[in-house]
Order: structure tokens, then C-alpha cells, then sequence
């Protein structure tokens, strides 16, 4: 099977925590605190690998998480960052969100790479809070968690030439008599069910990719048979060699069926130059119809080559003349989105909400004040009191009062649950 869309999990590693820890040496009499911070989670990226040709390597693992960052130590030791997981991927691969649908990258050059989730940051230790009123505090934060997300990989190949026509038009005879690629070949009266890809040599630097593209029914362009698993291929084709059976029962209606369904699918495909190959002129019936053939497609504006791709009858000024117009041909535009993807995890949302919930407790929503929560080691007494002191100057501890909040109410935030009480109004 020829794997050209897979949908992967990606979580990237967790920060590690920050370290509430004082030096305590001989010589040292003002030691102070020394909580080293936590290491960074480690990212997942993705990396082009121009020696894979296929998703195929995605088939049995869809899940991928990236290792945690270390925890912060003692003596301003911090923790270690944790490693980058990369995936290789294919030239020609689109990074799609399937939450939005929004494109993320395109990855179409050999080494290029995108972080498709990041790791969290790492908390911060006590030694990062020292001020000249606090000079001994016992604060330290939890690592941010990674982010995690879907992603939708899809793969559109990257060849110069792509050979379209209905099923059984030889466009596999002709790539496996130009190329070393092995397609399967027989008279199938249905279509190749996957792109083969071959290089076309005419010469010591004059070379081109070829694909020998599954070939179109009517209806492609609405999804019918492979539809648009073969026509989203032909998208980076820089042109396009047209085969024509020409001992079909209605070879000129062939080829308008194929060229109704380009237009159909949109995408530029009826912009791309296109040359056509009269194919099996090693046949009685195509040497006879091959003239008036080549002059009712010529009428049409197309520029038109008699070929047998048995015997390679007129292969070579062809694979010629479609050297030729690749190398007239610009390359097809590469996705780039309008700004760099850059992933932002929910704590990046301004403003926040308060709501009761069905069993009477509170709810606060809002990106970075969940994240604040989160990152507070709420076992600390320091620590909860700073982050008392956040929640009342960001407004929530008064939102949350005009709401009619009650003592010994349960407060919600994030995944945590605090206790309401309004002794001295001194925290939650």
C-alpha cells in the first residue's frame, strides 16, 4: 500500500520542576538559596529525508512523545534539557492541524525541519525569586507541560513530469521502459493504484523525475474511484505528458474525459503544459488511426507525439521535448504560510471567566492564569501566597466575589481544586 496521508499524535516533553534548596557550606555564612530551574521538555520535529518516498514508516506507530526535561537540583544545579525527537518525513509533505485545518509547513527540501510541538519551559527554582525584601524564599514552579497536538501529514510528490491518462494508456510501460522504476505492468482494465516514480536520464546532467500517476475515471474530481487521492499528486508536476490509448473505442472522448477532469479539480492543473502521447502505434489499429488522431488534438492547440512504449518507438524526442519544457517551465509555487507556524498553547490567552458548575464549585477559565496555577508548587506556603497575590491583582479574587462566592466554596483552576476562605483575605 502506498502511504500518502497519516494522522499522528504529538506530545512533547514536560518541563522539569524548579528546586527550593539553600547552600549550607563552611565558609559560606550568607548562603542563600540555590534551587536550581528545571530542563526544557524536549521538542518533536519534523525533518525532510529525501530517502523516503512514502508514510510508510508511520503505518504502525501513530504516537509520539517527546522525553521530559530533568528537575532542577541543589547548588544552582539546573536540570537537563530533554532530547529533540525527530521523524523523517518525505519530500513534498504538507503539515496540516486537524483541529483547524490550517497548512503549518511544507516540507519540500531535503533537510528542512519544523517544530511541530514544543517542549514545555522549565519552572524556575527558589534561587530566581531572591529580592532585597525576600531574601530567603521558598517558591519554586512546576515545568510547563508540552504541546500536544494532531497533525495531519500529506504527501503530494515532487516530480518534474507526471503521466495522467485512463487506465491502461501505458503510462506504466512507458515510465519502466525509460526508467529504472518497476512498475506493475499488465492489461488491467482498472487503474495503477499507487505513483510509481522513475529518473529519466537523456544524458550525463540532463536528467527528470517522472511519476507514473494513477490514472482517472469520470467523476475523479468528485471522489470517485482514487479521485482526489491522485489528483492532489499531480499538483507539483511541473508538466504533463498525456497518454492517449489509441486502440480505445473512443480514444478522442478519452482524452476530453481526462481533461474535463483537471479542469473540474481546479488547483492550476489546466495551467501546467501538457504534451500528448498517441500511444501503441506497435498496434494495426493505432498505425491506422494515429494520423487523423494527431490532427484533430493538434487543432486543439496540443502538441502531439506518436509513441510506442513497447517498443520505444518515438519515446526519445519525447522524453526530449519534455526536458525541454521543464526546463522552460518555472516550479510550481511552494506553500508558505503568511506568518512563521508558530505553536501557541492555550496560556497565551488574554482575559479570564468565572462560571458555577453543576455540583456548585467554581470555574475560572483563562489561558495564563490556568498555566499560573499549573507552574505554582501549591505545597509551598510562599508559593501560594505569590500566586494569592497574582490572582488578586489580575481582578479573578474580585470576580469571584461579585459572583457570590461563599467561604469554604471549592475554587477550580486548571485541574486544580483550592478551598475559598476569606481570613484576612490572605489566600485561597
Amino acid at each position: 500500500m502506498f502511504y500518502d496521508q497519516v494522522e499522528l499524535h504529538l506530545q512533547a516533553g514536560k518541563g522539569g520542576d524548579g528546586c527550593v534548596a539553600f547552600r549550607r557550606e563552611k565558609y559560606v555564612p550568607f548562603g542563600g538559596p540555590s534551587g536550581g530551574d528545571g530542563g526544557k521538555g524536549g521538542d518533536i520535529v519534523l525533518e525532510v529525508n529525501p530517502h523516503r518516498n512514502t508514510l510508510y514508516h508511520f503505518a504502525h506507530q501513530k504516537d509520539f512523545k517527546a522525553t521530559r526535561g530533568t528537575h532542577g537540583r541543589g547548588k544552582d544545579m539546573h536540570g537537563a534539557s530533554g532530547e529533540d525527537l525527530t521523524l523523517p518525513v518525505p519530500p513534498g509533505t504538507l503539515v496540516i492541524d486537524k483541529q483547524t485545518g490550517e497548512i503549518l509547513a511544507d516540507m519540500t527540501e531535503p533537510g528542512q525541519r519544523f517544530v511541530a510541538a514544543r517542549g514545555g519551559r522549565g519552572g524556575r527554582g527558589n534561587a530566581r525569586f531572591t529580592t532585597s525584601t525576600n531574601q530567603a524564599p521558598r517558591i519554586a514552579e512546576h515545568g510547563d507541560p508540552g504541546e500536544e497536538r494532531w497533525v495531519r501529514l500529506e504527501l503530494k510528490l515532487l516530480a518534474d513530469v507526471g503521466l495522467v491518462g485512463k487506465p491502461n494508456a501505458g503510462k506504466s510501460t512507458l515510465l519502466a521502459a525509460t526508467t529504472a522504476a518497476k512498475p506493475q505492468i499488465a492489461a488491467y482494465p482498472f487503474t495503477t493504484l499507487q505513483p510509481n516514480l522513475g529518473v529519466v536520464a537523456l544524458g550525463p546532467s540532463d536528467t527528470f523525475v517522472m511519476a507514473d500517476l494513477p490514472g482517472l475515471i469520470e467523476g475523479a474530481s468528485e471522489g470517485k474511484g482514487l479521485g482526489h487521492e491522485f489528483l492532489r499528486h499531480i499538483e507539483r508536476t511541473r508538466v504533463l505528458i498525456h497518454m492517449v490509448d489509441t486502440t480505445g473505442p473512443d480514444p478522442i472522448g478519452d482524452f476530453h474525459a481526462i481533461n474535463a477532469e483537471l479542469e473540474a479539480f481546479g488547483h492550476g492543473l489546466t495551467d501546467k503544459p501538457q504534451i500528448v502521447a498517441l500511444n501503441k502505434l506497435d498496434m494495426p489499429d493505432g498505425q491506422e488511426r494515429f494520423p487523423e488522431l494527431k490532427a484533430t488534438i493538434e487543432q486543439l492547440g496540443y502538441e502531439v507525439f506518436g509513441i510506442s512504449g513497447l517498443t520505444h518507438e518515438g519515446t526519445r524526442p519525447l522524453l526530449g521535448r519534455a526536458y525541454q519544457v521543464v526546463e522552460e517551465t518555472p516550479l510550481p509555487p511552494v506553500f508558505t504560510p503568511r506568518t512563521p507556524a508558530i505553536i501557541r498553547p492555550n496560556f497565551e490567552e488574554e482575559g479570564f471567566t468565572v462560571a458555577r458548575e453543576p455540583d456548585g464549585a467554581w470555574r475560572v477559565r483563562g489561558g495564563k492564569y490556568e498555566r499560573a496555577v499549573r507552574r505554582t508548587k501549591l505545597g509551598l506556603r510562599d508559593a501560594l501566597l505569590r500566586l494569592h497575590s497574582y490572582l488578586e491583582r489580575e481582578g479573578i479574587l474580585d470576580a469571584l466575589r461579585k459572583a457570590g462566592v461563599q467561604e469554604g466554596d471549592t475554587v477550580r483552576i486548571a485541574e486544580y481544586e483550592l478551598e475559598w476562605r476569606e481570613e484576612g483575605r490572605e489566600y485561597i
